[in-house]
């Protein structure tokens, strides 16, 4: 077992023992004082938790020289802008692990006007604390294949939460969302997910995925530009969007993140807007009722009666 592998692992079991600790100190009496039963141990717990987040780090850290831009196509189509890019930063989301030194967060942006989409809702410092997803333009819209690639890894059975774009949304998912997915892996962080393997050592990542929206599985072959999926809420999110990472490998636990650029686009800096353009051909058909049905789906979910679901 490789140092990446067991670090992850060590950190659950921190977690794990620390509960049971919390948990036997209100139903059980321990023999002997209580700094020797949960006060001590408590203390070792969180070391051996500070120490493995240290190690977890450091081995997802990329080694040697980075390794040049790989070229891709946009995972996306029409207008969008960027967040949390790695072009103002690396790692871009604070951390190396999962393989996420080079990722990014991309939202819709549609154009503003009559018989355009609604605008993305901007975040609230009161009111209102949670949006459903039918209110935010990028739920539901195609993710597309960013190279012909074979599909490794595919998930789409996590649901999508409400968004978590007001202070106390936010509160909540770094205080307490955020740790209890830590603690279950990978897989709840990221959400649904697909993972694509474009020759050469590079992986690609799509997280947050909408659920029951995948259209491919493990082993299947894709073309460039095929529709995967659709943009969800699912996993560690504030709002729907789409994260995209590269990795050298198709395991979020042991990976390194790999460089990439856009073709036509780039890396889009925080905050800017890019716009891709709809493919001709059969497969922009596929896509365009792709969108529609989702659409569809987005307006029907933003009815009354929806399960307002917490993490």
């Amino acid at each position: 077992m490789s140092v990446r592998t067991a670090v992850p692992i060590a950190m659950r079991v921190s977690w794990l023992v620390l509960f049971a600790l919390v948990i036997g100190e209100f139903v059980t009496d321990l023999p002997g004082p209580g700094w020797a039963t949960t006060s001590l141990p408590a203390v070792v717990v969180f070391a051996l938790m500070a120490a493995t987040t240290v190690l977890q780090r450091r081995a997802a850290a990329p080694r040697g020289e980075p390794r040049p831009p790989v070229e891709v196509d946009p995972p996306v189509t029409g207008r969008w802008s960027a967040l949390n890019s790695p072009a103002d930063r690396t790692p871009s989301h604070g951390t190396h692990v999962y393989g996420q030194t080079y990722a990014i967060d991309i939202v819709a942006d549609p154009e503003t006007g009559e018989g355009a989409p609604p605008a993305r809702p901007a975040f609230r410092w009161l009111w209102p604390v949670f949006r459903r997803n039918g209110a935010f333009p990028a739920f539901g819209l195609p993710l597309l294949a960013v190279g012909d690639a074979t599909v490794v890894r595919a998930s789409d059975g996590q649901r999508d939460h409400v968004s978590r774009n007001s202070l106390a949304g936010v509160v909540y998912l770094l205080l307490i969302e955020g740790n209890i997915r830590s603690i279950l892996g990978a897989h709840r962080i990221i959400g649904n997910h697909v993972i694509l393997d474009l020759g050469g050592g590079t992986y690609a990542v799509y997280a947050h995925v909408r659920r029951g929206s995948l259209r491919v599985k493990p082993g299947d072959t894709v073309r460039a530009g095929q529709a995967l999926g659709q943009v969800g809420n699912s996993g560690n999110t504030t709002e729907p969007h789409l994260h995209f990472h590269l990795m050298d490998g198709p395991d979020l636990d042991n990976a390194r993140g790999v460089p990439f650029t856009w073709r036509g686009v780039g890396v889009p800096a925080n905050g800017e807007t890019f716009t891709v353009a709809e493919r001709t051909g059969e497969r922009a058909g596929e896509r365009t009722g792709a969108q529609a049905e989702s659409r569809a789906a987005g307006q029907a979910e933003s009815l009354p009666g929806e399960r307002a679901a917490g993490a």
